[in-house]
């Protein structure tokens, strides 16, 4: 009988594991014993990552995106198409295009997170985005023509992907503004829903005196909850009012409905153990990246080292063998402290991370990485 794993999103963790698995199983793969399918909504996979150099004109959004038929190992099944329904009582799955159910033996999330902006009364009209293919376009436009007023860096979202991000933008939109001899007429206010400028305390402490002494002023403990889109104003549910020029904002993330419908877990992400990432609440079933409720960032880095774990897992029970391998919270992060320099971070479930100071090779480190990502999408790196 053939054992069946499907893999539902085709990011950085679903495509990661698809490959890894091909390349793991190949001699069960070869004998027909098992089957792997990677299914998605859309026939491309997106590097997200390359959004935050769009706006200040280094990359165009093309550069994060190829076919998944480009990526994915042949002996793959590559369905491109949207689960329905997920019945995980009797290991079965239901499609928009297809007609007929499918059974799995093995079910992979890895369905990560979408914005919703709408969940905030204004935000749609009123603010601006990177953390999305057209809001990093619409910014792009507007950065341009911005050469006064207040600009503003709302986090609303938390949490949300790629946890660095903000940072990135107002250092780098720092710099970007000196190097055109605009800084003196823009002034940079950047918010964050707790009483700290990052959720990670250790980076938290690390970038603050870099905001301070770069002149960016901070609000913390600011949840925004409305936009005043021709006011130009964004208010927090603690009373502060703050007036803008332009309004750039992490928006709200959310799941996909289909996991909260299936009982996996609340609003969109699937309750796991930390280190199997195993589904609380259904047998056979894995989840992971932002999928994973497991505490850490939802960086692409946590997708890449636990599509490894969860490729070694599914190889040892389609083996017979005891599923030993486990997740150890490893995270790495670039984070952008300008156009020409960066910091460098890893840290794990034991060890908290240590910013390094930052430097011109670390932001070439970085650029470097990007290019390489493709590699690592294959299951080359």
């Amino acid at each position: 009988m053939t054992e069946h794993i499907v893999i539902l999103g085709g990011g950085t963790g679903g495509t990661v594991l698809a490959n890894d698995l091909a390349d793991r199983l190949e001699p069960e793969l070869d004998a027909g014993n098992v089957r792997v399918t990677l299914v998605n909504d859309g026939p491309d996979h997106v590097y997200k990552p390359v959004w935050l150099y769009v706006p200040f004109g280094q990359r165009e959004p093309d550069d994060g995106r190829r076919p998944l038929a480009e990526l994915v190992d042949d002996d793959v099944d590559l369905w491109i198409d949207r689960v329905t329904d997920i019945d995980t009582d009797d290991q079965r799955l239901r499609f928009r295009d297809r007609a007929r159910s499918v059974e799995y033996d093995h079910l992979v999330l890895a369905t990560g997170s979408t914005l919703a902006p709408e969940q905030i009364p204004g935000l749609p009209e009123g603010g601006h985005d990177y953390y999305s293919e057209s809001g990093s376009i619409a910014l792009r436009e507007n950065l341009l023509e911005f050469t006064d007023g207040h600009l503003v860096l709302s986090v609303i979202g938390s949490p949300h992907m790629c946890p660095a991000a903000p940072l990135e933008f107002v250092f780098m939109a720092d710099d970007w503004f000196r190097e055109r001899g605009l800084r003196d007429d823009i002034e940079i206010t950047y918010t964050y829903p707790i009483q700290r400028v990052h959720g990670n305390p250790h980076i938290a402490e690390w970038a603050r005196p870099l905001m301070d002494d770069r002149d960016i002023s901070v609000e913390t403990f600011f949840n925004a909850d409305e936009i005043g889109p021709e006011a130009q104003t964004i208010t927090s549910m603690e009373g502060t009012e703050l007036d803008y020029d332009l309004l750039v904002t992490i928006p709200p993330h959310a799941g996909v409905d289909l996991i909260e419908e299936a009982g996996l877990g609340d609003d969109g992400w699937v309750d796991v153990d930390k280190r199997t990432l195993e589904a609380d609440a259904a047998d056979n079933v894995y989840a992971l990246g932002d999928t994973a409720d497991t505490g850490v960032p939802n960086a692409g880095s946590v997708a890449h080292y636990q599509a490894g774990v969860v490729g070694q897992r599914l190889a040892s029970e389609i083996r017979g063998r005891p599923a030993t391998a486990s997740y150890d919270g490893k995270t790495l992060c670039f984070i952008e402290t300008g156009m020409d320099a960066a910091s460098f971070v890893e840290f794990d479930y034991e060890n908290p991370p240590s910013p390094a100071p930052p430097s011109e090779k670390l932001h070439w480190s970085k650029l470097a990485y990007n290019e390489s990502y493709w590699l690592t999408a294959r299951g080359l790196l």
